[in-house]
């Protein structure tokens, strides 16, 4: 059976330029295009080479700044051809505009009982329709954060997938109750668990599949090691904004060459790793027993020499 590949991109408003306070169409320039390599950009990448992804998008600002902005980046990616399912960071529960961030919820969705995140959700999800997406199946956390009380949330809501457990992460503020090495899809509180793909990439130390986390070659290799040891699924994450550096106003260099060389190897990949759709509701074999790609000195050396470049010249760019 082939290894499911979910690519998936984290779609949400940057609390930075929020807190920055700066107006509303630069905070929607710079989280959904910056630098010219946002959401659009990636979804012409993600055409050119026939692959899907998955756009996790969070509608929670709309709380502050209304739907537009959100149906206009659902319609973009519905359009494209790419699913839309859901993303939750709760702080934006309580924010206001124009005061550069000195309101806001709890952070972190784990912060809030059962009860509270199950409301959360539940508007969350309300006001993702709202900006015109399908009703959702799949949830991701922001920052990771989920724990059982999150999936139970999920499973009495009706989704079928989350994706949340991230082990470079866990406990806190992944704190879903699985090991931290879990990779595998696995039946979890009522719904099926999808975790973020992990390489060791020293010993010992888990780095979890993120475009501005791994190299190419370590994201080559964790897709080789993944079709080799014939793991139910690899999960890679990346967000609308990480292309671009951190004040979203010119291209990071390093990371969109990764992603562009991501983009390559999964299209070369396509018949052993095809791209899925939450969506598809695919044949996901559970509870086996997938391990992360283990530590190579060469391979972490080279990233973070490549790092080094991407922190002092990359992210200086204007």
């Amino acid at each position: 059976m082939a290894t499911r590949v979910f690519l998936t991109v984290d779609t949400e408003f940057s609390w930075r330029q929020h807190a920055a306070g700066l107006p509303l169409d630069a905070i929607c320039r710079r989280s959904f295009e910056p630098g010219g390599v946002g959401v659009s950009w990636q979804l012409a990448r993600l055409a050119e080479h026939g692959l899907k992804a998955c756009f996790f998008v969070d509608p929670m600002p709309a709380l502050v700044y209304g739907l537009d902005p959100f149906r206009r980046i659902v319609a973009a990616i519905l359009d494209a051809g790419q699913e839309v399912q859901l993303h939750l960071h709760p702080n934006w529960a309580g924010a206001r505009a124009g005061d550069r961030g000195a309101s806001h919820g709890r952070f972190e969705l784990i912060d809030h009982d059962l009860s509270e995140q199950r409301d959360l959700i539940a508007h969350a999800a309300e006001l993702l329709k709202q900006a015109g997406a399908p009703p959702p199946i799949a949830f991701r956390s922001g920052s990771y954060s989920a724990s059982d009380d999150t999936l139970r949330a999920l499973g009495e809501l009706g989704f079928r997938y989350d994706s949340s457990h991230n082990g470079s992460e866990h406990p806190w503020p992944s704190a879903v109750a699985l090991p931290e090495r879990q990779i595998a899809p696995v039946r979890h509180r009522g719904v099926t668990e999808v975790p973020v793909t992990l390489i060791e990439d020293r010993r010992g130390n888990l780095r979890h599949f993120q475009i501005c986390a791994l190299s190419a070659v370590e994201m080559r290799s964790a897709l080789d090691h993944a079709v080799r040891e014939e793991h139910a699924a690899v999960t890679i994450v990346g967000h609308g904004f990480e292309l671009a550096n951190r004040a979203g106003t010119a291209p990071n260099k390093v990371h969109v060459r990764r992603f562009e060389a991501l983009c390559a190897m999964l299209a070369e990949r396509h018949m052993v790793a095809p791209t899925t759709f939450f969506a598809d509701r695919p044949s996901l074999p559970l509870d086996g027993d997938d391990r992360p790609l283990g530590p190579n000195l060469v391979r972490t050396s080279l990233r973070r020499a490549e790092q080094l470049w991407s922190n002092l010249v990359a992210e200086r760019a204007s």
